[in-house]
């Protein structure tokens, strides 16, 4: 049984991917910000932990994720405000992975987006330019960490019905878009497959089978 710390364990994503994991028999921690998000969590079979990560210093992260043996980082400021922005999909990405090297949990999970980084190509005028530049530095300093991590790429998110299917890599394309579903379904699949290790697994809805795309 692995033991997984979701940080951001109310969002669209890590609830499905809560369950997938906790169906499959693994110890599922969530960590959120609203303790009234607590029974939703636990409808996914995972445990709720109340913590506020974007003012939780390193040492708070450290021990929030205490015993874990992968943190997933799904959460997000969810736009509207650049400062919170900068400060949750940035500054506090960046110090889970220190708290994560200081609790000994090796693996860790990024979502991100496909196209993200120092080249993700948003004019500064544009809304989503702080999170652009946020995830741009969060992913850049997880590669330079010593921490068994992934980085996963998912397009432009709906709330389709997940196929199982997905095409990784190439070129995003104008209307690209993958389900949550299958969202979750690639984390929790990419948590199984250690040749996951250090790579980065851009993707779209597609044809080919999760466990077989990411490998």
């Amino acid at each position: 049984m692995t033991q997984v710390a979701i940080v951001g364990g109310h969002g669209k994503i890590a609830l499905r991917l809560a369950k997938i994991l906790s169906d499959r028999g693994d110890a599922v921690t969530s960590i959120i910000r609203d303790p009234a998000q607590s029974d939703d969590v636990r409808a996914t079979g995972a445990q709720p932990l109340v913590a506020d990560v974007e003012h939780l210093d390193e040492a708070g992260l450290a021990k929030a994720i205490a015993g874990a043996d992968v943190l997933v980082w799904s959460a997000g400021a969810g736009g509207g405000d650049p400062a919170r922005t900068y400060a949750v999909d940035r500054d506090a990405a960046i110090r889970s992975m220190a708290a994560a090297d200081a609790a000994g949990v090796r693996r860790y999970i990024m979502v991100s987006y496909f196209g993200a980084g120092p080249g993700h190509g948003v004019p500064e005028g544009n809304s989503f330019y702080p999170y652009a530049e946020a995830k741009a530095a969060a992913d850049t300093r997880l590669r330079q960490t010593s921490l068994d991590w992934t980085i996963v790429g998912p397009s432009k998110l709906t709330d389709e019905p997940g196929s199982g299917t997905i095409a990784v890599g190439g070129a995003r394309t104008p209307g690209s878009e993958v389900s949550r579903d299958n969202v979750a379904a690639v984390v929790a699949a990419v948590l199984a497959e250690p040749s996951t290790i250090h790579r980065t697994i851009e993707f779209d809805d597609g044809g080919t089978p999760i466990a077989e795309a990411i490998r």
